[in-house]
């Protein structure tokens, strides 16, 4: 009971809402490297239907428990059903099919793009203020990721073309519905509002999924590319959505969007401590300047 309280409590410390997100920034950074795993074991249309099947059965259950606390009228249920569509099919399916064509490393950089168009949109349509401080942060914040993955290691070209663009337009996605949950997450709750989502996004798009998962090759798909979906599916769908739209409740998301380009330096700096990678001049520079730019944003 203490703890059901405690998570619906009206505010928190902000020390506490930079942990959580630190945290989330800490396992999406697995993501990209155990993505691109998982995607080079069997095709990412049958990946992406068993994470959401996952995700569905976890969910499900609890939503059920909680579906009349409070109860959510059918106008509602329409916008979480179009946000829904929107993170699956338009988000995370786009994402998939895009980190099977491109490096990790570059959908981590469009990825650090987020915050920009999430600060574009939440002045526009939520009303949040556009500051020269906050508009510098996040540009300064942004070249310190661009410094970190540009260093000799991330070069554009056509190779992975359709890749990056099905992740740019994964990302402006991700954007968009951000935006949208915050006024559903404050009526409804963060993780109502989300799973309902992700159960409704994830209904659309099982029809396609059953047929694929049907048809698919399980041939080169090992242990270690199931436990990718798991880690996807638990820790990402559940864990780390759950946190961001729950921060968003209580931060402007121009706020807590920044946050996300926390992402690459902790990334490499797991890399250097696991693989034993060396860091870089550029690694520490592109570091601070990120980190300075976060600062920057963050301060009143």
């Amino acid at each position: 009971m203490f703890f059901v309280k405690y998570i619906n409590a009206e505010k928190y410390p902000l020390w506490f809402l930079y942990l959580a997100m630190l945290f989330q920034q800490l396992v999406t950074a697995l993501a990209y490297p155990l993505a691109k795993l998982g995607l080079n074991q069997i095709d990412p249309y049958t990946y992406a239907f068993y994470r959401f099947l996952f995700t569905s059965i976890i969910y499900i259950p609890v939503l059920l428990w909680f579906w009349n606390r409070p109860r959510i009228p059918l106008k509602d249920h329409v916008r979480i059903f179009f946000i829904g569509v929107i993170l699956i099919v338009l988000n995370q399916v786009i994402y998939l099919v895009g980190q099977s064509l491109t490096a990790a490393g570059h959908s981590a950089l469009l990825f650090a793009t987020v915050p920009i168009f999430i600060y574009i949109l939440a002045i526009f349509t939520l009303g949040e203020k556009g500051t020269f401080r906050r508009t510098s942060g996040i540009i300064i914040a942004f070249i310190g990721v661009v410094i970190i993955l540009t260093g000799g290691k991330v070069n554009f070209g056509m190779e992975y073309f359709w890749g990056d663009i099905l992740i740019l337009c994964a990302v402006i996605s991700w954007a968009f519905a951000t935006v949208l949950l915050k006024p559903l997450a404050l009526k409804y709750g963060a993780f109502r509002s989300m799973g309902l989502g992700l159960v409704y996004g994830s209904l659309v798009y099982f029809p396609y999924g059953v047929y694929r998962a049907i048809t698919a090759d399980y041939t080169s798909l090992k242990l270690s590319g199931w436990l990718t979906i798991v880690y996807m599916a638990v820790f990402i769908s559940l864990g780390a959505y759950f946190i961001w739209y729950w921060a968003i409740k209580y931060m402007d998301v121009s706020r807590v969007a920044v946050l996300q380009n926390i992402q690459p330096v902790l990334a490499t700096a797991i890399a250097a401590w696991m693989l034993a990678e060396p860091i870089s001049t550029t690694f520490v520079i592109g570091g601070i300047v990120a980190i300075s730019g976060v600062i920057l944003t963050e301060i009143k």
